[in-house]
């Protein structure tokens, strides 16, 4: 009987113990995206790495650009250390989701359709998009892509311009390395993209290409995070409204793109 009754006994202190245990190293746990990314010291931030002057490698391999910049000040405003995550830009969205990185911090559009799966922080600078084509052909309007063949990225939104304005052929590449390689050895007859780009483009004296037109339509970039992480984004909304306000956009834009962007 005596061993019956110590058994009795050590059972439910062992699982009482137990559960404690359990329940301490679960108090331990961050409860949300911010508090992790505080907990780690780091912030990962996706971009595609081939989205020049934004984003891209330079001659030493260095990640580097505006979205660059943006991300290291972001992350040192939340007081924790910056790692950028470079992918490609066609499942960018789904790695977010997926949780491969915190944030997409890539010169990313918000649109309605994107806004179904994933949140976006306030924006952290406007642009539009933009055709081009090269130097040499006779183009005058933009209504005489029509038929033509025009190339842009996979997964950007440009995608429906290229439709609207009747190309007979859409082309998709991984970045705007491609898209503009392709347009100025003749591959392609136009390339949409993000105007800044197109500008930096053309005067990076490697592409000989021009503007078609003005702006087809404008766009306002920002963070974009996974639905549940509202924490984290609301943190990024703040320091990126306090980075428009004391100017560190504006210097930020004109050092990267020449003009400043951070305002409409």
């Amino acid at each position: 009987m005596l061993t019956i009754v110590k058994r009795s006994c050590v059972l439910p202190l062992l699982a009482v113990g137990l559960a404690a245990l359990l329940l301490a190293g679960c108090g331990k746990e961050p409860e949300n995206a911010l508090e992790r990314v505080r907990a780690t010291g780091e912030i990962s931030f996706a971009m595609s790495g081939g989205y020049p002057p934004f984003n891209f490698y330079n001659e030493n391999n260095e990640l580097v650009g505006f979205d660059v910049d943006v991300a290291r000040e972001v992350a040192k405003r939340l007081g924790v250390a910056l790692k950028p995550v470079t992918t490609e830009w066609s499942g960018i969205i789904e790695g977010l989701r997926a949780g491969a990185y915190d944030g997409i911090l890539g010169s990313m559009a918000i649109t309605d359709e994107r806004l179904k799966v994933v949140d976006f922080s306030v924006p952290y600078y406007y642009s539009g998009a933009q055709l081009l084509v090269r130097e040499d052909v006779s183009f005058a309007d933009p209504a005489e892509l029509a038929g033509r063949t025009v190339g842009l990225v996979t997964g950007t939104t440009f995608e429906g311009d290229a439709k609207a304005l009747g190309a007979g052929e859409i082309r998709l590449y991984k970045d705007d390395t491609q898209t503009l390689t392709e347009l100025n050895s003749g591959v392609v007859d136009a390339v949409i993209t993000d105007r800044v780009v197109g500008i930096g483009a053309m005067n990076s004296g490697k592409f000989a290409i021009r503007l078609l037109g003005g702006p087809l339509r404008s766009e306002d970039i920002g963070v974009a995070f996974r639905k549940d992480d509202g924490a984290l984004r609301d943190a990024v909304s703040a320091a990126l409204a306090a980075m428009h306000q004391d100017g560190t956009l504006t210097a930020f834009s004109r050092q990267w793109l020449g003009v400043d962007v951070s305002v409409r």
